[in-house]
């Protein structure tokens, strides 16, 4: 046992000094749900654990169809998915937010946490990456964007250097005859973690015959959730139809490279990532033409 500082700035400014003051041993509480377990298991050593909730900009959520969305790091889920606005433009980010844990977890799990922890096996990430999400970070030598598909570089290990916190997600508008879908496998008919998830958005035409573009992000089968822009390739411009979707799929079941553990063996993920991709696509389809 040992004694862990509180912080609870009420300004951006005051969290990066805060943390620049720190080092290595600050982490910003979002939500704490994977956080708090690291540290009393001790995976991580954490001298200062600075509460984001009180920083304006991390608890920020507005949308406009002209500007998109802006997600602040600390907005909880359950305010994600209940907010009418993203329900509506942004249906496979709600499809992730709604299944990280339980009701009581996302009342404060944050999707900015979620891509914080950066596990290969979040749930948020494969979607925020279909949709083009970009992450804002603020740090000493000031604020600095990366695309959510670069943020992510090995097992619970992101671009975030010292003195940094991510301050919020913004995430485009969404074009006419657009739609995107989230879908995970699980083992167990529970709460559990991934065996491989996938996130697809997609564009099509105005008949809602033919594909625009497309994105699709496939996770807990890499390092990293991964962005598999040979699936997007396949798509644009193509028919929507069966030859299309087994393309896309098969991009994606080649850009897996998972291991064997406890919750599914490598042939069964590398499948499983084209099946997901196939049905998460044809969900956003129908999501494009509602």
């Amino acid at each position: 046992m040992r004694d862990i500082q509180y912080a609870a700035p009420r300004s951006l400014d005051d969290a990066v000094a805060i943390l620049s003051e720190f080092g290595n041993r600050a982490r910003i509480l979002a939500g704490g749900t994977d956080l708090i377990v690291q540290i009393r298991e001790h995976v991580r050593d954490v001298d200062v654990v600075v509460d984001g909730k009180r920083v304006s900009e991390l608890m920020e959520l507005s949308y406009t169809p002209e500007g998109g969305l802006t997600l602040g790091a600390a907005v909880p889920c359950a305010v994600v998915y209940q907010n009418a606005d993203v329900v509506r433009a942004y249906p496979g980010l709600v499809d992730a937010a709604s299944i990280i844990g339980g009701t009581g977890i996302q009342g404060r799990a944050s999707i900015g946490g979620n891509l914080c922890n950066s596990g290969p096996a979040a749930d948020s990430i494969p979607a925020l990456i279909a949709y083009s999400a970009v992450a804002r970070i603020a740090g000493p030598r000031g604020m600095r964007e990366v695309p959510v598909e670069e943020f992510c570089t090995a097992p619970g290990v992101n671009v975030l250097q010292e003195g940094e916190l991510l301050v919020s997600l913004h995430v485009p508008a969404p074009p006419a005859h657009s739609g995107g879908r989230y879908l995970r496998f699980i083992p167990r008919n529970e709460m559990d973690i991934a065996e491989v998830g996938a996130g697809a958005f997609v564009v099509l035409d105005e008949s809602g015959e033919r594909f625009v573009s497309a994105r699709v992000a496939i996770g807990a089968v890499a390092p990293r959730p991964l962005f598999v822009p040979e699936a997007g390739a396949a798509l644009a411009g193509q028919p929507v139809n069966d030859e299309s979707l087994a393309a896309a799929a098969a991009a994606a079941r080649n850009a897996a490279v998972p291991i064997d553990d406890q919750r599914g063996t490598i042939e069964h993920r590398k499948h499983l990532a084209g099946v997901l991709t196939k049905r998460a696509l044809k969900g956003a389809i129908d999501r494009a033409r509602a």
